[in-house]
């Protein structure tokens, strides 16, 4: 499991970038990294900047390094450029999927979400957050699951985020259920990265 044992805010103000709502407004308030010297100027090396991209990527999956490089792995036998194949690879995880459906608030609730066995996919339960959903799968709530608090929140649309929901997906939140209609292309997926510096990490 991801070690999570750093607070959110300040690893988003680390990283650069918001990993939870409610991290948004904490960060714009202190855009900069957080310590005694977080506003100080700091010369980034090549080096230290790649690993920076790639641990924003990790963070916004909240993975493992090991499940990060077995992605890259995945993503280096795919056709096309490698980058993309790396961040579409992550996408169709269980859990950001959760995530962009609106079923979930955050990353960390989608994976709660889905260890502590309240999702199936096609009919059948699946606990694992590194799950890669295929094109067709349908993904719901479980029923005996749907009438906790948490889920009746989500049916009202309380965990949907302001944007669209992506396009590659099919939802219906009513019924706590989406379909993966088609692979996701990499401009549609809402992340914050440049892919090519985390290849470029794993090819050094």
């Amino acid at each position: 499991m991801p070690n999570q044992s750093r607070p959110k805010v300040k690893k988003s103000r680390a990283l650069g970038i918001a990993l939870t709502p409610k991290a948004v407004k904490y960060f714009e308030a202190r855009p900069y990294p957080p310590g005694e010297h977080g506003r100080g100027r700091k010369q980034n090396s090549d080096y230290k900047v790649r690993l920076l991209e790639k641990q924003r990527l990790r963070a916004q999956y909240d993975i493992s390094e090991r499940q990060m490089a077995r992605a890259y792995d995945r993503a280096k036998k795919a056709e096309g450029k490698t980058g993309e194949a790396l961040v579409v690879e992550l996408e169709r995880r269980l859990d950001a999927l959760v995530l962009r459906s609106g079923i979930a608030r955050t990353i960390y609730q989608a994976r709660q979400m889905v260890v502590h066995g309240h999702i199936q996919v096609n009919g059948g339960k699946v606990d694992k957050p590194s799950f890669r959903v295929r094109p067709d799968d349908v993904v719901m709530v479980r029923e005996k699951s749907r009438e906790k608090p948490l889920f009746q929140v989500a049916r009202e649309g309380g965990f949907a985020a302001d944007g669209e929901t992506p396009r590659y997906l099919q939802v219906n939140l009513k019924a706590l259920a989406f379909r993966l209609d088609r692979d996701p292309n990499r401009k549609e997926i809402p992340v914050i990265c440049d892919e090519q510096l985390v290849v470029e990490y794993y090819a050094r």
